[in-house]
């Protein structure tokens, strides 16, 4: 069965980036990878959210991507949007999900 569409690729307007740490370098930094490079539909609005330890964070904006972004892999690093016009580091990272278990959506929130 066809499943609509949450996020369709005509709303995603905005060049981004997802860069994910992948292990550690023979020098001792992080490894970085990027896992996804194209267009996604980001929206900036602040909201503040309690974490594991009860630290207030500021989320500062959602990126949405049709499809899985990167299949079979925890995402977690950082998004370069609009070709290094802005950084952010990824808080959360939700996949939503058909009822037959294929991903209709990636969401990634951001700090």
């Amino acid at each position: 069965m066809k499943w609509p569409e949450l996020v369709p690729a005509g709303v995603c307007t905005t060049p981004i980036k997802v860069v994910v740490t992948d292990g550690i370098n023979e020098n001792g930094t992080p490894k970085q990878a990027a896992v996804f490079e194209g267009m996604c539909n980001y929206s900036e609005k602040s909201k503040n959210v309690l974490d594991e330890e009860r630290r207030l964070i500021t989320l500062e904006a959602t990126a949405l991507f049709p499809g899985d972004i990167a299949p079979g892999k925890d995402i977690a690093g950082k998004v370069i949007i609009n070709n290094g016009t802005a950084t952010r580091r990824i808080y959360r990272s939700s996949r939503g999900r058909n009822p037959d278990g294929t991903v209709n959506f990636t969401q990634l929130e951001l700090m």
